[in-house]
């Protein structure tokens, strides 16, 4: 079966040259190849394309109206191979990031400006959410996640490790006390994660595998780590989040670190997400490349830290 649009360029070809030989020479193609393509053409659409003398060729109606409709389909083919192939050059179009609120407030969002001044072509939609999102459901280009990476078909790269930090107001621990033990954490407001796991905000884990397990109870729980944080420096209890949420308040004095008997339990990395495929996007790899950059050996939030 020959192809469609070679077919329609064939045709068109034909059009613009006159004859089928003339057509052929242009096409590098044998006058007996370009009269299989014609009538390939009229024999699938049932229609005669030109009317044929010994001297010269000439249009039929549906021959004129399948040249327009030929051109036209000729000419959008051609722009969508220019703008792929623009893309293979230099990042351009939009990119959808998804990445955790939290995170994208304090480290993604600010360095957006600067990227678009990298790369003028590219637009930015960034979409904040902290549940897992479906990347190729929901149509996303890059998601950033801070989850240990079970093996799948999508790609990533590690972008920056995290950690956690168990810290408080000033004023609840000079009202409270400061733990020393994590058995102690019982006896204190502890304002837990509804999205956390395994424990959620009821159970607070330890040790470097998180297998010592605390129960903690307090006046507030939260789907948000912004929300805890600023109720946390509002002295309503103890807070245990990755440092990026808190490293602001942590560096001002507004939160202070508690060291505890038992080591915190060890968060996963930062990972940017996408999507399998044999070249990635020149606009994904840019952002990618972007962010490692920007969080570099030791991460903005994990920089003129207190001791704790």
């Amino acid at each position: 079966m020959l192809d469609r649009i070679t077919s329609m360029q064939v045709f068109v070809k034909v059009v613009a040259t006159g004859s089928f030989t003339a057509a052929g020479r242009a096409m590098c193609l044998s006058p007996t190849m370009i009269t299989k393509h014609i009538t390939a053409l009229e024999t699938r659409m049932g229609a005669t394309l030109f009317h044929r003398s010994t001297r010269k060729l000439s249009l039929t109606e549906a021959g004129r109206l399948f040249l327009e409709g030929s051109q036209k389909i000729l000419a959008d083919l051609d722009d969508v191979e220019q703008t792929v192939t623009a893309q293979r050059r230099e990042p351009r179009g939009r990119l959808r990031l998804n990445a955790p609120v939290s995170f994208a407030i304090r480290y993604v969002a600010p360095l957006l400006p600067e990227f678009s001044r990298r790369y003028p072509l590219v637009t930015v939609e960034l979409g904040l959410n902290d549940r897992a999102v479906d990347l190729i459901e929901e149509g996303w280009d890059l998601t950033l996640r801070i989850r240990h990476m079970a093996p799948s078909s999508l790609r990533t790269r590690r972008l920056a490790p995290i950690r956690c930090v168990v810290c408080a107001a000033p004023a609840y621990l000079a009202r409270m006390g400061t733990p020393t033990q994590v058995a102690e954490l019982s006896q204190h407001h502890c304002l837990g994660y509804t999205l956390g796991e395994p424990g959620g905000p009821t159970r607070w884990n330890f040790g470097p595998k998180g297998t010592v397990s605390v129960p903690v109870s307090g006046p507030l729980c939260a789907n948000n780590g912004d929300a805890l944080r600023e109720a946390a420096v509002a002295g309503q209890g103890l807070i245990y989040l990755p440092v990026f949420v808190v490293s602001k308040e942590l560096q001002n004095g507004q939160l202070c670190p508690v060291t505890l008997d038992e080591p915190l339990v060890e968060a996963p990395p930062l990972h940017a997400v996408y999507a399998p495929g044999q070249s990635t996007p020149l606009k994904v790899r840019a952002m990618i490349d972007y962010l490692l950059e920007c969080y570099g050996t030791t991460p903005p939030w994990e920089q003129n830290l207190p001791c704790g």
